[in-house]
């Protein structure tokens, strides 16, 4: 099948496209070194412009006052929305994820306090799992524990890169729930905790590569909330976080490839433009090799983002397909971004362009939401296992 974007959604991509570059670029500058003051002004000025425009939550579902994109429709959208770092703010798909939890497991309450607030951009979400103390790459270690205590649950641990905690209105935190008897995939919860319930500290905000960006570390001391606030059933943690990270990491790659994009766009223009030796550097055998070997590790991951996506919309988890993009996609983000750099040269480790942030960020791609590690050995192990079982594993039908 063609993966070429489909006619009815390139109008709406189109658009988002020229709102991200006329509305959101020229302004980057303000929304990454301004303060807080100014910078929260600017976002807030950008998310009603994308109101006014028809651009707000296209991938929510209608139900919950998103636009109901299809799903495979709003991949192709959110390739142009990775642009920009700033864009999924902007345009309120930053918080698909978490509605996406909430959507399929919060009760009535919940989705009045929380669900229908969040889609229209006036509160902020944020998700705790991952900790400092142990390689949460292997959850089942993780340490923070909720205890019924009476009516409430009282929650006590720590966690690190909860993003956006420091702005969010709650935390959707995963907690063992169970005793240690307890198989560990059917011993965590998930477990809705407003940001101002007492206990609930902000240690940091955890500094990444140079970069403030909001990954909050959190104290959880004697965190008492309603029995009321688990969040689906007890004990369903890991699959209601796969819920949510699942689609994530397709939104994840389709972002990427809008990066890739503007790395591409800026590697191209600037190597038909700079002269060195008497000719452009696109005229030099060396570059053109760069920008041959960019276009086709570009292509080949849109082309495997797009069949996950496909496969995801029919109904199948596309559990190897998400575990290859994901490492495929992250090389291809560094590596385009990286060859971008080193055609600009001394300009490109500048903040003169959008370059030397968006390699911190992709640098940051090969170990959020599943390390590069983890994803290898899943995929290996989950092909072995149709050999074991005499299946073998056919590309043609896969």
């Amino acid at each position: 099948m063609s993966f070429e974007v489909p006619e009815g959604v390139r109008p709406i991509r189109e658009r988002v496209k020229q709102f991200i570059e006329e509305r959101i670029y020229p302004v980057e500058h303000v929304l990454e070194e301004r303060g807080e003051e100014e910078s929260g002004a600017t976002m807030r000025r950008l998310m009603n412009e994308a109101k006014a425009a028809g651009l707000w939550a296209l991938g929510h579902p209608v139900e919950i006052g998103g636009q109901g994109m299809p799903f495979l429709d709003y991949v192709y959208v959110n390739e142009v929305v990775g642009r920009s770092e700033f864009a999924q703010v902007c345009l309120g798909t930053h918080s698909l994820q978490d509605s996406i939890m909430l959507n399929l497991h919060s009760s009535p309450e919940w989705r009045e306090k929380y669900l229908r607030p969040l889609v229209a951009g006036e509160i902020f979400p944020s998700f705790a799992m991952t900790e400092p103390d142990v390689a949460s790459s292997d959850p089942t270690q993780l340490q923070t524990r909720a205890v019924l205590d009476g009516d409430d649950w009282v929650i006590n641990g720590r966690k690190w890169f909860t993003t956006g905690a420091n702005r969010a209105a709650y935390t959707t935190v995963m907690a063992r729930t169970e005793e240690d008897d307890v198989p560990a995939h059917s011993a965590f919860s998930m477990i809705v905790v407003p940001t101002n319930t007492p206990g609930y500290n902000i240690i940091r905000d955890t500094p990444v590569m140079g970069m403030l960006s909001g990954h909050c570390e959190v104290q959880y001391d004697n965190v008492r909330v309603p029995k009321a606030n688990l969040l689906g059933p007890r004990g369903q943690g890991f699959l209601i976080a796969q819920q949510r990270l699942g689609p994530g990491r397709i939104f994840h790659c389709m972002r990427w490839l809008g990066q890739a994009q503007r790395a591409f766009d800026l590697m191209c223009e600037r190597a038909n433009s700079r002269v060195v030796f008497g000719s452009t550097l696109g005229e030099k055998q060396q570059i053109q090799a760069m920008i041959f070997e960019t276009a086709g590790e570009i292509q080949a991951s849109r082309l495997l983002t797009l069949q996950a996506a496909h496969k995801m919309d029919q109904g199948d988890p596309a559990r190897v397909d998400i575990g290859i993009i994901k490492v495929v996609g992250a090389k291809m983000l560094h590596n385009t971004i990286d060859r971008a750099i080193q055609v600009f040269g001394a300009m490109g480790v500048t903040d003169d362009t959008p370059l030397q942030r968006m390699y911190r960020h992709a640098r940051f791609a090969r170990i959020y939401d599943g390390p590069d590690e983890v994803r290898r050995s899943t995929v290996a192990r989950l092909i072995l296992r149709e050999y074991s079982r005499g299946r073998g594993w056919d590309f043609g039908t896969r």
